[in-house]
């Protein structure tokens, strides 16, 4: 049989680099060929070869309730119909604002974007119009976009290839920059010590899922929230990922429960509040978000933001998500996924370690979770790579990159998480 796969990276490579647009797609961490998508349905997609997998990439987290959803697909439909783009206002909008702003306590008003880098670039450049500082803190593995002031230890497709930051980018762009380690909190207390009347903002991936899935500790969590309150600086939480993906209150909900009145300033988002279309978002309180033009000094714009089709689209998929049980199942099924995969691989003799919340997971070829990037560095690669490929031949895809969280969806079936734990207990004993 023709390697249709081969066929159109082959060409890919000629007109676009690397063949792919975004690079962890083109599998250079793990080897071998990208399966290039032809279609989806449900927990699944079909590459140019026909082959289905069982998808937990889920577009890096959006199809929260798989592909093709009924109810999206109709609301996505009847959006196109009545026009693709305006460039002025339209009532939806407002409803997909009113909706975040109502599951998220720690928002009052909202800004729409059209990607998370433009989300996270966007609070970057509010909370420094709103303190009138210049520092910004942010932590090694955690991603917040490739806008060129955050591309320094960010995790992801930069740790996938081995580099601490990017070409291109000046030492000065980055001069404000103080990245610090993830969950060390006497690091935390130096940097604001030495740093803290000139730091604008915090900025933390709640629950990295750009080196796997790393959770800041409780403990540092609460620090983040004293020392930014203490410092009058802003903490602004990166939930581009886990927004409406580890629960409905998002992964500030989670710490909420655990830190009594615990609420960030800023928030990011993304994925989720699209539903698989390009759409994301920040918001804070309204005295900081009031600084936005057309209100306030701090200048920020976009021709696609709000896109009628988009909003249509992130509209349904959080009316959905919000039905009772949605997310009490979701989070028994990734449970379900993490338990099993974590028994084939201890059955196996194999070192392994797994977390999850929501729908939102991740494993380490190592005995214990990891709690910072450096720690993540040291995972056995060439077995990671080994284990994906023999899933890949079973059927089970899963991210092509050690260092990205895994997604379940609403469409998964007990079945289907059978049958991905059976593939992993086959590829462990080969492992073993």
């Amino acid at each position: 049989m023709t390697d249709r796969n081969q066929a159109l990276f082959e060409r890919a490579k000629a007109l676009i680099p690397g063949g792919v647009n975004s690079p962890v797609r083109a599998f250079k961490a793990v080897g071998g060929t990208p399966r290039f998508i032809e279609r989806a349905e449900g927990a699944y997609f079909w590459d140019a070869n026909g082959q289905r997998y069982i998808d937990y990439i889920n577009s890096w987290g959006p199809m929260i309730l798989g592909h093709g959803h009924p109810a999206v697909l109709e609301a996505v439909q009847k959006a196109a119909i009545e026009g693709f783009s305006f460039g002025a206002p339209t009532e939806r909008e407002i409803e997909l604002a009113e909706a975040i702003v109502a599951a998220v306590p720690s928002i009052d008003m909202v800004r729409l974007v059209s990607s998370g880098t433009e989300a996270g670039m966007s609070t970057i450049r509010l909370a420094r119009g709103a303190t009138g500082r210049k520092t910004i803190i942010k932590f090694e593995g955690c991603y917040h976009g490739h806008a060129d002031a955050l591309l320094v230890k960010a995790g992801s497709g930069l740790a996938t290839f081995g580099n601490p930051t990017s070409a291109g980018v000046p030492p000065e762009v980055v001069q404000h920059t103080l990245v610090l380690e993830y969950n060390n909190v006497e690091q935390l207390e130096a940097a604001f010590a030495q740093h803290g009347k000139d730091v604008a903002c915090l900025i933390i991936e709640p629950i990295a899922g750009n080196m796997n899935f790393v959770r800041a500790s409780v403990p540092f969590m609460k620090r983040c929230r004293e020392l930014c309150t203490e410092h009058g600086a802003l903490l602004a939480f990166d939930e581009v990922m886990t927004g409406f993906r580890v629960g409905l209150g998002s992964a500030q909900g989670v710490y909420a429960k655990l830190i009594p009145g615990f609420e960030p300033d800023m928030t990011v988002m993304g994925k989720v509040i699209g539903g698989g279309m390009p759409l994301a978002a920040f918001g804070a309180k309204r005295e900081v978000m009031e600084q936005l033009a057309p209100l306030g000094p701090v200048y920020q714009a976009g021709t696609l933001s709000g896109n009628p089709v988009a909003t249509a689209c992130g509209l349904t998929t959080l009316r959905e998500i919000q039905k009772p049980g949605f997310f009490e199942e979701l989070t028994r099924k990734t449970r379900s996924l993490v338990d099993g995969l974590t028994a084939a691989a201890n059955e196996a003799g194999i070192p392994f370690s797994a977390d999850c919340e929501g729908g939102m997971f991740g494993f380490f070829l190592m005995p214990e979770l990891p709690q910072n990037y450096a720690k993540v560095m040291t995972t056995d690669n060439a077995r990671f790579n080994t284990l994906f490929h023999g899933l890949l031949d079973r059927g089970v895809y899963i991210a092509p990159a050690l260092y990205e969280a895994g997604f379940v969806s609403g469409a998964h079936t007990d079945d289907d998480i059978a049958a991905t734990v059976a593939a992993a207990k086959d590829v462990f004993k080969k492992l073993a």
